[in-house]
């Protein structure tokens, strides 16, 4: 799992990650920042895919949960690869999307997915900064009646989202740092500077 992590660090750098010394980048709190992060491509990318899955599946394989998801649309692609991934390892756990507005027609609810409430599920999310969309996904998920016993975010921005999501949910993970990611970038460019 090692590999797989080093490699999805490089393929954040090429496809999802930028940085720079003086904030530029505008992020959804209204703040500027010096690191953007946008996992989709990388998510949404053959080989991302196949790095997410097998690393979600990792972070939840030893737990008892029937499902794994968060918020649409950034933690779709990831919760469809951990499934994907989760039956050809014999282990099936059930993806689901939890909706940013409530369906008003046929049976109104927040989450879609093969779930019944009381199942134990591993909330996920791309990118933390605050938590505060893993935390609605969490609350949404229990006024679905479902157990969440796990959140993972495949990239800490390490600015206090994993210690809020903490507050609402006792295992929280990360699979990737911010600093890990600047680490590479450096590297990588430092390569292409020298090369």
């Amino acid at each position: 799992m090692r590999n797989m992590k080093q490699e999805l660090i490089r393929l954040l750098c090429e496809k999802s990650f930028k940085y720079s010394e003086e904030p530029i980048f505008k992020l959804v709190s209204g703040k500027t920042s010096r690191f953007y992060v946008n996992c989709k491509p990388t998510a949404l990318s053959p080989r991302g895919m196949f790095l997410i899955g097998h690393l979600l599946f990792d972070e939840v394989a030893s737990l008892d949960v029937a499902g794994i998801g968060g918020m649409t649309f950034g933690a779709d692609p990831m919760a469809v690869a951990a499934a994907f991934v989760s039956g050809l390892k014999g282990k099936p756990i059930s993806a689901f999307s939890i909706r940013k507005t409530k369906k008003d027609h046929g049976i109104a609810k927040w989450i879609e997915g093969d779930l019944s409430p009381g199942q134990a599920v591993a909330i996920i999310d791309d990118v933390a900064t605050t938590g505060g969309s893993t935390i609605q996904a969490v609350e949404r998920a229990r006024d679905e009646g479902l157990k969440v016993v796990k959140a993972v975010v495949l990239v800490d921005r390490q600015e206090g989202g994993l210690e809020n999501i903490r507050r609402h949910v006792a295992d929280v993970t990360s699979i990737i740092t911010r600093d890990e990611l600047v680490r590479e970038w450096t590297k990588i460019k430092r390569m292409k500077d020298e090369g």
